[in-house]
């Protein structure tokens, strides 16, 4: 099955640096990760969300990955809002074990870019380290 994950520019460079195979871990506040379901909705995520997002870096690219029906099937698909808008819950903890899951490499299939982006963006200093300060991303 192909999933969608809309992602902003800071979360693109960490998959970037792991060749395209891996998405970053959760930050401390975030418990799930959230791939969707269908391009349609990850387009609406990265349009609407994305783009006008100082954390995203006000770009939204769409991500596209593949993995198997089998090991899929143990997460429930929840619809938040029309129809289309489905995806699935996946523990931050088990993130590993879903990146593992991944065949072949994470690919960008579309990019929204906002009006306050710039090519030289950096990541807020809020999501440079966690509160306690032991964890940098």
């Amino acid at each position: 099955m192909y999933l969608y994950r809309p992602i902003g520019l800071f979360e693109y460079q960490l998959i970037e640096k792991s060749g395209f195979k891996n998405f970053p871990p959760r930050l401390y506040w975030q418990p799930i990760f959230y791939p969707v379901l269908n391009q349609k909705y990850a387009e609406k995520i990265a349009l609407d969300w994305n783009t006008k997002d100082q954390a995203s870096g006000y770009i939204g690219y769409v991500t596209r990955f593949e993995l198997n029906d089998e090991y899929l099937a143990q997460f429930e698909v929840h619809t938040v809002g029309d129809d289309f808008c489905q995806e699935l819950w996946i523990p931050a903890e088990r993130l590993d074990e879903f990146n593992q899951q991944i065949i072949g490499e994470i690919e960008v299939v579309n990019i929204f870019k906002g009006e306050a982006f710039t090519e030289n963006a950096e990541l807020p200093e809020i999501f440079k380290t966690s509160p306690d300060g032991s964890k940098e991303y």
